[in-house]
């Protein structure tokens, strides 16, 4: 079984061939046994605590680089009236500790019917199910949120 333990700390222009889509709990694990875009078993074996993001470079005990995609999930999508109904929102979710993706107009969490119905509840706030990525905030000591297209 190929093995991977190795992620490429600049990566924004690195062309690879092989991807891996993973959900945000399968980017979370150190160790895990995936599937490669071409249908090859692989291990990756990564530091404890770090979470793979989508946009990331892996490279393989072979050399082959493979790209991790952020796969779609099921997440809720918050959005509000006004700032003040997203910003009492995001406290809300930040105070039960909910990982969380913050966006200027929008906060996405993974999707949890008493979350929703809890946002629901407070008023001036709309909760939308759907099917995307997720790519939450890695939190004040986790280095920071980070997209694809960051440098």
């Amino acid at each position: 079984m190929l093995e991977i333990s190795e992620k490429l700390s600049h990566h924004h222009e690195t062309m690879t061939d092989l991807s891996v889509a993973l959900s945000y709990d399968a980017r979370k694990k150190s160790r895990i046994r995936v599937a490669l875009s071409n249908g090859e078993e692989a291990a990756i074996f990564m530091p404890r605590g770090s979470i793979l993001r989508g946009g990331d470079i892996l490279v393989a005990s072979d050399g082959r680089k493979i790209t991790v995609i952020a796969a779609d999930q099921a997440v809720s999508r918050v959005t509000a009236k006004t700032a003040q109904a997203l910003t009492r929102a995001a406290y809300h979710l930040g105070n039960r500790h909910v990982p969380l993706q913050i966006e200027a107009s929008w906060l996405i969490f993974e999707q949890d019917a008493v979350l929703k119905d809890m946002l629901l509840g407070l008023g001036d706030i709309e909760v939308e199910d759907l099917d995307a990525p997720f790519e939450p905030e890695a939190g004040a000591y986790g280095g920071g949120h980070h997209h694809g297209h960051d440098h």
